[in-house]
């Protein structure tokens, strides 16, 4: 899991490229990088520069982007990455607010 260094802020850009990593992690971890592989995001950004269509450029994500991009080098058959906009992916939403209050960690919206 990643923390910023020093207590540094974070953001949703981070927790989006935390949540790709872990994906990543999980099919490197389990041998599935020769199988055919969708992975949704909600996050354009994520999406965007992962496929290359945006330039990585500054803020507490980019360890984390740097590290996605070399995470996705070992994959010899390359995911598929689609970008699912917000107001589409309500059940994604309800998961995984619902996997992290099962774990005791509060989701606060806004500011």
């Amino acid at each position: 899991m990643y923390a910023p260094p020093d207590g540094g802020q974070t953001s949703n850009n981070v927790a989006e490229y935390a949540a790709l990593i872990a994906v990543l992690e999980y099919l490197l971890d389990n041998a599935l990088t020769s199988e055919r592989v969708v992975i949704r995001g909600d996050s354009n950004l994520v999406i965007q520069q992962m496929i290359g269509n945006w330039a990585i450029r500054k803020g507490a994500y980019v360890p984390l982007a740097k590290h996605a991009q070399q995470l996705l080098r070992k994959f010899p058959v390359q995911p598929e990455l689609r970008w699912v906009p917000r107001e589409e992916n309500e059940e994604a939403d309800r998961l995984s607010k619902a996997a992290l209050a099962k774990r005791g960690v509060a989701v606060r919206l806004g500011r």
